[in-house]
């Protein structure tokens, strides 16, 4: 084989190989968005967690694929709650309207509008609703890809 072919060949044959691979890769698009919103995505649902009452559930974007970020809204009726339970990723709560008693590890604190708890795994943690009004809270946490 000539020194020619040779450098032909090595030329050839990973540019073949890299191309069979792109093509193989599923294709990612730049940009886009979805929109959802309140009404397109609210159900009616006991407490998580065994939590008890009736909340509201906001779940945006549990059919995007690929995305990993948990995005939620509840809305926490009176007596209601997010049964105490073990945490296995971060978990983030913020307060929009209402009041709440949070127990984490064992020790009780007042949440409110505004509040913001990072719950980190290892930690166990519930969550009561407290007062006349809804305690309306939004929850982020990461999660496997969805496909």
């Amino acid at each position: 084989m000539t020194l020619k072919r040779i450098l032909v060949c090595a030329g050839i044959v990973p540019c073949l190989v890299i191309s069979a691979a792109a093509m193989l890769r599923p294709r990612v698009v730049p940009g886009g968005y979805i929109l959802e919103r309140d009404s397109e995505v609210q159900s009616t649902e006991a407490g998580p967690h065994s939590g008890g009452g009736k909340t509201t559930a906001y779940s945006f974007f549990k059919r995007a694929p690929g995305l990993t970020l948990v995005f939620r809204k509840r809305a926490l009726t009176p007596g209601s709650g997010i049964g105490y339970h073990l945490q296995t990723e971060d978990e983030i709560y913020y307060v929009l309207s209402g009041r709440g008693a949070m127990t984490i590890d064992g020790k009780t604190f007042d949440v409110g509008p505004g509040d913001a708890i990072l719950t980190r795994p290892g930690s166990s943690h519930g969550l009561k609703q407290v007062g006349s009004e809804d305690l309306v809270i939004l929850i982020n946490y990461e999660q496997a890809p969805q496909k």
